[in-house]
């Protein structure tokens, strides 16, 4: 069994924030395939009875981002998880444009509070981790409220092409690897989401 993690914060206020952008990814893998999710592991949880690309589970800790690593930690020891190969963590990131997808097999946090929550609650950094570019703001602008605001509306034209993009990697992931995955769709592509330049 593997497993996809979005991160982000539980409750309406957040659920349409740049910083929820891997719950958006999970949403759409859990629409995709029909998975049934419950409260377990510290947030909701469901998973596929098998098919194609085999059976995966999908988590969204209920945490919040800063303490993710409880409910990945949870789920990966009762599930008997391998997290370098059966474990994939779907982030927003701020030094990507945004729509842009980095898949990367492991690596530090980078300043992302849900991926250093996650390595300290594990004891390492051995699991590959999906980051998808929000941008940064403007400027001047407070980086928190960037990230718990809304897509802007230039944004949100391109943003359902770069979410299905998102979940098409985690399944090549799972499916053919994470190599093969990485050089599929880390590349730059034109349904990325397109900055808006009235902010």
């Amino acid at each position: 069994m593997k497993l996809v993690v979005g991160l982000g914060n539980p409750g309406a206020e957040y659920a349409a924030s740049r910083h929820n952008v891997g719950f958006a990814v999970a949403d759409e893998l859990v629409a995709r395939h029909r998975i049934a999710t419950e409260v377990r592991f510290h947030g909701r949880f469901g998973e596929t009875a098998g098919g194609g690309i085999g059976r995966f589970g999908v988590l969204f800790p209920h945490t919040w981002m800063n303490a993710s690593g409880a409910s990945v930690r949870a789920a990966v020891e009762a599930l008997g998880l391998d997290p370098a190969r059966e474990l994939i963590v779907v982030c927003d990131d701020l030094d990507l444009p945004p729509g842009r997808l980095r898949l990367r097999p492991r690596g530090g946090s980078g300043g992302h509070r849900g991926l250093a929550s996650i390595g300290e609650a594990l004891g390492h950094g051995e699991f590959p981790r999906l980051r998808f570019g929000i941008g940064r703001p403007p400027a001047g602008s407070d980086v928190v409220e960037y990230v718990l605001a809304a897509f802007a509306s230039g944004e949100v034209a391109a943003l359902a092409p770069a979410i299905r993009r998102a979940a098409d990697a985690v399944e090549c992931a799972f499916s053919d690897g994470v190599g093969v995955a990485m050089e599929r769709y880390n590349r730059a592509v034109a349904d990325t989401v397109e900055e808006d330049p009235a902010q």
